[in-house]
């Protein structure tokens, strides 16, 4: 699809946005009142040859930010595929009074472009017949904006990566195998400027990674640690940047239980979100200096599967009591964190699928971040500037006594259901090296959107991608 920016011009539909209190006197039509709701889209078609108008709700002016225009562009876009619209212009009118008052047109084209880009996202590789896409040319006209080339250019990297790893997610797991994932790493990422390394089989063994041999037993795709090295400034701090990487969580021998557990097939979004944001940093050559560690495995029953009450003992000493086998993220988070202190990271992120509980605390719309204050502060300004919202969760001290295990030296579940998300952040913690400022985000709930609104549409959001990507370049 073709994007260009600038002075108004006649398409084949003209797309409006309006708030609540823009004015409409000049419109050749009525508009009800809730037709400027938020989220709200409403069709004046033409006749004959004449023009189609679309107009898109804005809702509250004081409530408006980036994201709601992102939301607004994908609904738009939505509309405009539906309708088999093939050449759009959307005017900023609306927006004039926001420009004036501080807000960057710029910024504004790339959200545009990157809602749209994201909200007409479709996945349909297994359908027998794909959705073709109608619209070609969407011009944006926002005069004062015209070169505008670099704000597109970069709307469509951060969609490219993000799309990366809503199709990661996606995928079923006779696809996205623990083997196949690290394949299709590989692959992507060949031509750009990073070192990959797949640690497997005796490697695993020889790196002691207990916690990814120990979830991968039940597996016939044997687990791996997939170590990605990108670095254009090595001045910088180590960053390392973790994602969990289970491709099918079926609880090993505590057996999920329900009438359709396909979501656990997206229990690897994590190691999607790190995925997309490398994907990001890459494709703009971002002065950066990461190591990236995905812990890549399948949970499942089976003869050979890790059993409640194993004990496991990682190589800082530390033994687990394995109380409940579909705890499994934790253990292999774990591995990663050591591996990183091995390789000199100064600085961790791991963002996993961890919790439902942390769902119970904040909703579906949210993730949970613990750790280092200062980190926490510049991913959540990073998160609410891109839409990946976060909420600081407290890492209570008196908790630690629900860790405790009669035989090892800890459990790596809680006796109680109360408090699990800050408990497992808890667990993790326990693998952070000293002198290492550390995060954990719990991403479980908006891994996925229940229902298409905005420029999320229903399945994998991509959350954790953009993120990650704007965390590093704000460095």
């Amino acid at each position: 699809m073709d994007i260009s920016v600038g002075q108004q011009r006649e398409m084949e539909v003209t797309i409006r946005l309006l708030f609540q209190d823009s004015p409409t006197e000049h419109l050749p039509y009525a508009l009800r009142p809730h037709m400027k709701a938020k989220g709200a889209v409403t069709w004046f078609f033409g006749r004959g040859e004449e023009g189609h108008e679309l107009i898109i709700g804005l809702g509250e002016r004081a409530r408006f930010d980036l994201e709601a225009l992102r939301d607004a562009a994908g609904n738009a876009g939505r509309a405009a595929e539906k309708e088999r619209v093939t050449e759009a212009c959307v005017t900023f009118d609306s927006l004039e009074p926001l420009f004036a008052a501080g807000l960057d047109r710029h910024s504004a084209v790339t959200a545009w472009t990157e809602g749209w880009l994201l909200g007409t996202y479709v996945f349909d590789r297994y359908l027998s017949k794909a959705q073709e896409r109608s619209v070609s040319m969407l011009h944006i006209a926002c005069p004062g904006a015209e070169k505008a080339e670099q704000a597109i250019e970069w709307a469509r990297i951060r969609a490219k990566g993000t799309c990366f790893a809503r199709d990661l997610v996606n995928e079923p797991p006779n696809q996205l195998t623990p083997v196949s994932f690290v394949e299709r790493l590989q692959n992507h990422f060949a031509a750009r400027d990073v070192d990959v390394t797949v640690h497997r089989g005796e490697a695993l063994e020889r790196l002691q990674m207990v916690g990814l041999i120990t979830v991968g037993k039940g597996s016939v795709h044997p687990p791996a640690m997939v170590e990605i090295r990108y670095c254009t400034d090595p001045s910088l701090p180590l960053t390392a940047l973790i994602g969990k990487g289970v491709t099918f969580d079926m609880g090993g021998m505590n057996v999920k239980a329900g009438r359709d557990i396909s979501d656990a097939r997206m229990d690897m979004g994590g190691a999607a979100a790190v995925a997309g944001a490398l994907d990001i940093l890459t494709s703009v050559k971002a002065r950066a200096n990461l190591l990236v560690l995905l812990p890549i495995a399948e949970n499942v029953p089976d003869g050979g599967a890790f059993l409640p009450s194993d004990v496991i003992r990682y190589p800082n000493g530390l033994s687990v009591q394995t109380a409940n086998t579909d705890a499994e993220g934790r253990l292999i988070l774990a591995d990663a964190l050591i591996h990183a202190d091995r390789l000199g990271a100064k600085q961790a992120i791991d963002i996993a699928t961890l919790t439902g509980n942390v769902g119970e605390a904040l909703g579906l719309k949210l993730a949970g971040i613990w750790g280092d204050s200062g980190m926490t502060a510049k991913l959540i300004a990073s998160g609410n500037d891109c839409g990946d919202r976060l909420w600081p969760m407290p890492l209570v001290d008196d908790y630690e006594e629900l860790l405790k295990s009669d035989y090892a030296d800890m459990t790596n579940i809680s006796p109680i259901s109360y408090g699990g998300a800050i408990v497992a952040a808890l667990f993790i913690r326990r693998f952070v090296a000293a002198g290492m400022k550390w995060v954990h985000i719990d991403m479980a709930p908006p891994v996925q959107a229940k229902a298409t609104g905005g420029y999320r549409v229903m399945g994998a959001t991509g959350y954790g991608a953009r993120l990650l990507a704007d965390y590093v370049l704000a460095q």
